[in-house]
């Protein structure tokens, strides 16, 4: 295990990402984390999060997220196949209009813009890179920007339009954080989930299964309330890390020549996620700021971690994003081929 680069992460995170959430900045942990270990990461000072605390950390935010299941999702469900709808609709455009404006624009090969443009699975993009399809070192980089601006950015957005709600994620029916014992046999029983779940191939393992067992126990009535503060804001700080933490290997002569690239294409996936988003919100009648959390092209882990800090339905969030990554696991195949032509 790289120790060195454990302690500039976790180093430069938790004290950060304490400084946010104090201020009351929306999301503040997690976008204190993910700035500082960036940072840190762009300085050369190789932030590094091991796989098994990321994965612990994902699980959290499942957990956490799990405790906000209210009984009336069989109520809200009903709703979802228009959203769900309109979310496809959104990543068919947005992967057309950025990977075309790539190549137009910047010059991109069409196999490279394909999969740079690709709003998730970003790991699912970088193996096919990697296997020869595309320039790998662009699609990193692009892949990592885009995750960077939209974890960055998103919460203070959000909160200009809708404020952020006065009570905290995830109060289950009013109950009070869990005790020691509930605590530790959640994350038990969901890193043994989501380590099946990765096992099997599942996007965002540990996420899912988090949320699966802690929404399973709070539906049944196991256990009332939610995970301790402490816990909740580990998470969060080891989330953010992962996300800074991913510019660690980026040359900054890389960084130089496409960041223009890469602010552009975040900013057109975000406006393109934000009309889909509002067409939908009219449509249902849903929150336009949840439908916007739900449909922001940022990483599952990231995007779920702001809906949760931000007080938002969370299976509702949860849901998207799993479902928006199936999907561009399922459109990405035709979009190289279209781009072979």
């Amino acid at each position: 295990m790289n120790v060195r680069g454990l302690s500039v992460a976790l180093g430069i995170g938790f004290p950060a990402a304490a400084l946010l959430a104090v201020a009351g900045v929306p999301a503040g942990a997690l976008l204190g984390a993910t700035a500082a270990v960036a940072a840190a990461a762009f300085a050369g000072l190789g932030p590094v999060v091991p796989d098994p605390l990321r994965n612990l950390a994902f699980g959290i935010i499942g957990l956490s997220l799990g405790a906000g299941i209210s009984s009336d999702i069989m109520d809200d469900i009903a709703r979802w196949p228009v959203s769900l709808l309109g979310l496809a609709l959104t990543i068919v455009l947005t992967m057309a209009l950025t990977g075309r404006l790539l190549v137009r624009r910047f010059g991109f090969q069409p196999d490279t813009a394909a999969l740079s443009v690709s709003p998730g699975a970003l790991s699912y993009a970088v193996v096919l890179a990697g296997q020869g399809r595309g320039d790998l070192r662009s699609v990193v980089v692009l892949q990592s920007m885009r995750l960077l601006l939209v974890t960055l950015c998103l919460p203070p957005a959000i909160a200009a339009l809708a404020g952020v709600p006065a009570s905290g994620p995830g109060a289950a029916g009013g109950a009070g954080p869990l005790a020691l014992l509930p605590t530790l046999v959640l994350i038990l029983a969901g890193m043994a989930c989501g380590w099946a779940l990765e096992r099997a191939g599942s996007p965002a393992a540990y996420l899912l299964a988090g949320l699966a067992v802690s929404g399973l126990a709070h539906a049944l009535g196991w256990v009332q309330g939610f995970l301790p503060g402490p816990v909740v804001f580990f998470g969060f700080v080891v989330t953010g890390a992962v996300i800074g933490s991913r510019f660690t290997r980026i040359a900054r002569s890389d960084l130089k020549v496409l960041a223009a690239a890469g602010l552009a294409v975040t900013t057109v996936s975000v406006a393109l996620s934000a009309l889909g988003a509002l067409c939908v919100a009219w449509l249902t009648g849903l929150a336009f700021p949840v439908v916007w959390v739900a449909f922001a092209p940022g990483g599952v882990e990231g995007m779920a971690a702001i809906g949760l800090a931000l007080g938002y339905d969370p299976a509702f969030i949860a849901t998207h994003h799993i479902f928006r990554i199936i999907a561009v696991i399922a459109l990405l195949p035709l979009a190289l081929r279209l781009a072979g032509r």
